[in-house]
Formats: C-alpha cells, sequence, structure tokens
C-alpha cells in the first residue's frame, strides 16, 4: 500500500488535490478545482473520471468497477504501453502491455494557469524487461482544468533504438450510443478487428448499431464525439499520432466482461488516441516521444 498521508504531505494541495482511497478501492488523486474535476488512479497512472465544472461527466467509469492488484479499472483512460493489443509476436505476453497494471510514483503536482497538473512516473524493472528487454523512462502528465490534457512521454535510456505502439485508451461518457456518432475520421482506412482485420475506408461519420472494434490509420486531426442525448459536442484532439481507435464491445460481449454493468455499453463509446496498426513509433537512444490527447466539450 502506498503512504498516503506522505504522498498528501509532499504532493497535496489544499483544497484542490488529495490523496485518498476511492470508493472502488484503489488509491486515488482527487483533483478539483475551479475548472473541472478529475480522479486519477496511482495503479497504472490511469484517469478514472473528469467533468468540467459544472457539467456530466466525459470520461466514463463502469459503476460496477472494481479495483484488483494487476487490472485496470473498467473505464478512464487506461495506459496501453509498450504495445497496444496483443503482443505482436507472443499472445502468451499481456495484452495492451503491462504499463496499465503496475503502480506508478508521484513526481510532481502543481497548480498551474489552466487548473492542476499532475505527473506521474513509472520505470520498467527486471521482470518487465523480461517482456519487453529495452531500457525506459516513462511519464504521464495530466492537466485538469476546463479542458483534460494527458501527455504520455517515453524515454530511451537505453543504447539502442526502441520501437513501439500505445494508446490512451479512453472510454468517454455519452448519453445513448444508438444516436451517439463519431465525426472527423471520413475517408480514412480503417483495419477492422471485428472483421479479421479486413481493410476498409471510412465514410461519413462513425455510428454504433453492434460490436465495433476499428483502427483507424492516417488520421492525425481532431475527432468529435457527437452526442445528440446529452446535446453535446466532445473534441479529441492530438499530437504525435497518426491513428486512433474506435470501439464498443456491444451486449454480448461487454456482458462477459463482468464489470461494464447491465447497460453499461450503451453509456460509453472509446475513442482512443493511438500509435497502433502502422503507426509505429521508433525513439533513439537518449531521446523522447510524447502521445498526448487533449478534451474539451460543448453544448449544442
Amino acid at each position: 500500500m502506498t503512504d498516503l498521508a506522505s504522498l498528501n504531505e509532499r504532493f497535496g494541495i489544499d483544497g484542490e488535490l488529495i490523496f485518498a482511497v476511492g470508493h472502488h478501492g484503489a488509491e486515488v488523486a482527487h483533483v478539483t478545482n475551479a475548472r473541472g474535476s478529475a480522479e486519477v488512479a496511482l495503479q497504472g497512472a490511469q484517469v478514472l473520471t473528469w467533468a468540467p465544472a459544472g457539467q456530466p461527466a466525459v470520461v466514463w467509469l463502469s459503476p460496477a468497477a472494481k479495483f484488483a492488484a494487476g487490472k485496470s479499472l473498467r473505464g478512464g483512460a487506461p495506459v496501453c504501453w509498450p504495445w497496444f493489443g496483443p503482443h505482436p509476436d507472443d499472445p502468451a505476453k499481456p495484452g495492451h502491455g503491462f504499463a496499465r497494471n503496475l503502480d506508478w510514483r508521484v513526481v510532481a503536482a502543481e497548480r498551474v494557469s489552466d487548473g492542476t497538473r499532475l505527473v506521474l512516473g513509472f520505470t520498467p524493472g527486471a521482470a518487465q524487461q523480461a517482456l519487453w528487454p529495452y531500457e525506459a523512462e516513462l511519464e504521464l502528465a495530466v492537466t485538469v482544468g476546463e479542458r483534460l490534457l494527458i501527455e504520455l512521454t517515453t524515454r530511451n535510456t537505453g543504447t539502442i533504438p526502441l520501437s513501439i505502439t500505445q494508446a490512451l485508451h479512453t472510454y468517454f461518457h455519452v448519453g445513448d450510443i444508438a444516436s451517439a456518432r463519431v465525426e472527423g475520421l471520413d475517408g480514412c482506412e480503417y483495419l477492422d478487428k471485428v472483421d479479421g482485420g479486413a481493410r476498409r475506408r471510412q465514410s461519413g461519420a462513425v455510428t454504433i448499431g453492434g460490436e465495433v472494434d476499428r483502427v483507424y490509420l492516417g488520421c492525425p486531426g481532431e475527432a468529435v464525439i457527437v452526442d445528440e442525448a446529452l446535446r453535446r459536442r466532445i473534441r479529441i484532439g492530438k499530437r504525435g499520432s497518426q491513428s486512433c481507435v474506435v470501439w464498443n464491445p456491444w451486449a454480448e460481449k461487454g456482458a462477459k466482461f463482468g464489470d461494464m454493468g447491465d447497460d453499461g455499453y450503451r453509456r460509453m463509446l472509446c475513442v482512443e488516441t493511438t500509435n497502433a496498426g502502422d503507426d509505429v513509433v521508433t525513439i533513439a537512444s537518449g531521446k523522447a516521444f510524447t502521445l498526448a490527447t487533449e478534451y474539451s466539450v460543448e453544448a449544442f
């Protein structure tokens, strides 16, 4: 267990940032300021919730989510690293890598002009290097305010280049998946994982009427979730990314997870900022790479 009292003494901000155990059992940083609020789990550096002040949740956490050591909570923004999805050469290795399932350390916390900034760090140890034989330092910076900014930086501290795929696997809250759509991907090619990885091209907005699991390629720009039920747009900006994933497990697969709730699939939609598919990142020795995403909301 983390020494929460020590963390609060070193990094807590009166009335703004406190470290505690959440209702789901995870040790978290609670952030609340005049612009917004969020909860970030210390295991996996996983943003669990975020909402601008006075607005419904934007980042969705399943009401049935339960904390377990070595397992990310269902929802939020799990950090998939140093590979996304199944390991490309060994399916026995953990899906989506190992960073999302291990404890991170608190590096810094501060008030900034647009909210509150929390920085967490992770260094792969011997057990992780047995799965992925490289030396690296990982840092996740979360800025909570009217917008949510997440920046994931990988530093190659070894002597040889390393290659990664990765994702900020964010679950967004929607009023009803049947009346939500994703704009900004028209014309992009995608790999349809529900259909064996068939390569297709998007025409118009992405709508969800069944299981969807797609890796969109050549899409460096903004994507927008248009939520007719909640009458709002969630804007998803990014940098360091040429791909994204749109995912909803639908009813049958969602029920098998056991932690999505009875109708969880109707209340969430993942639009993930990624380096996935052929969007592979290679980092030279001594260099760093940042994958970043920023979320904002507007009513209509």
